[in-house]
């Protein structure tokens, strides 16, 4: 690289709305440097879905969406839709396959999106130089002067599409958010999401044992439902109905857990007690539930008896408990595991038609970095490739 390398556009993390940025950008004949500090590219997009790539959901929707301003997605979402992105996997003949609620996953690696993407950009001259720091960002008369470790960068355009500070051992920082301060741009706070939460010392010890069992329940948190499976873990509860509702819950909070979802528990129970009067409860329980989960569970919520010796109120006491279980997390397992970031750079101070900032021209902020999370199910990425796609048509 020159001393003074000068380009269009300087995009500064090559993820999933980076590289999306990149190749908008370059269809329309900018001339784009993609700059990561990494030592490859996609690294979240290789490590997604198992491995496999959740790469959109055929069901994308307003509400599967989070932000303070509930309006500012919708453009850049509408533009670029599951349909655009399902298109460019097929035009590369990538195998994939419906998992289940509208998630699309490739049916070999997560890796098939990748080299999708680099070839990509590759059709449009993208340079892409990865292990580079970016020291020092000014922002010029004709735009952005930037220092970094492979040599100075002038350029009309910058963005930011570092993402947020999950997964911190992938690579994740700050950096972005410290970007938007320097411009004067507010973060808002940010937190864990779709997250695992963890047990305190006393749920250790009540639900020891269970790690590795799995049943679809029906959890509530602010307001919010889904329905979906929980896991049990030496730590606490995953799965995918928590990593959903850990958007929603708020530290010190309390998630009801209905463990027979769809399913009028009190009913069975009084219609057992006539046709199964000496089955003890664990037996009925595990009907629909995993018999270590049922016996360990009744055992610490309900008296031990036959069917035949429990009064009316009593049963309605062991439905209540099974059907709204009131779980008081300890805490989130953090950014450690975090797949997304929740918070991020206030999109009121960008053009939710551009991702251009308001007050500094050519200065763009896509994907995760800003005020923009989604549930579970591919939703992330499509804001991804919807942000890049927005910015890459404007830089």
């Amino acid at each position: 690289m020159s001393e003074k390398h000068q380009v269009d556009v300087v995009i500064i993390g090559a993820g999933a709305a980076g590289l999306m940025c990149a190749i908008t950008a370059g269809k329309r004949g900018r001339k784009v440097l993609l700059l990561d500090h990494a030592n490859k590219v996609g690294k979240k997009i290789l490590m997604s879905g198992g491995g496999r790539c959740n790469f959109t959901n055929l069901f994308s929707e307003d509400e599967n969406f989070i932000s303070h301003n509930p309006h500012f997605f919708k453009s850049a979402l509408s533009r670029f839709t599951q349909w655009d992105f399902i298109a460019l996997v097929e035009k590369y003949n990538i195998p994939y396959h419906e998992k289940k609620l509208g998630q699309l996953f490739c049916d070999n690696k997560a890796s098939d999106i990748v080299q999708m993407l680099v070839a990509e950009t590759q059709a449009v001259a993208v340079e892409i130089r990865k292990r580079c720091s970016i020291l020092e960002i000014k922002k010029t008369e004709q735009g952005f002067s930037l220092n970094t470790s492979i040599g100075d960068v002038r350029t009309k355009s910058l963005v930011i599409a570092t993402g947020g500070l999950s997964i911190p051992t992938m690579g994740a920082t700050g950096f972005g958010y410290e970007v938007a301060r320097q411009f004067g741009l507010s973060v808002l706070q940010t937190r864990a999401a779709l997250v695992p939460f963890t047990f305190s010392q006393k749920q250790h010890q009540q639900f020891d044992g269970l790690s590795g069992l799995s049943t679809e329940v029906e959890v509530e948190s602010e307001g919010q439902f889904f329905t979906e499976n929980i896991l049990f873990t030496h730590k606490g509860l995953s799965g995918p109905a928590i990593l959903q509702i850990s958007n929603y819950w708020k530290p010190g909070g309390t998630v009801s857990i209905n463990l027979f979802p769809k399913f009028d528990l009190l009913q069975h129970l009084k219609q057992q007690q006539k046709t199964r009067p000496k089955a003890g409860l664990v037996s009925i329980l595990s009907q629909r539930l995993p018999k270590k989960m049922a016996d360990q569970l009744v055992h610490l919520w309900c008296p031990i008896k036959n069917m035949a010796d429990y009064n009316y109120k009593e049963l309605e006491q062991i439905a209540e408990r099974f059907t709204c279980w009131k779980f008081t997390p300890a805490d989130t397992e953090g950014y450690r595991t975090a797949e997304v970031t929740l918070g991020g750079v206030d999109v009121d101070q960008l053009s939710s038609k551009t991702m251009q900032t308001l007050t500094t021209k050519g200065l763009y902020f896509i994907g995760e970095v800003v005020d923009v999370t989604a549930h579970l199910g591919g939703f992330n990425f499509q804001w991804a490739w919807a942000s890049g796609a927005a910015a890459g048509e404007h830089v």
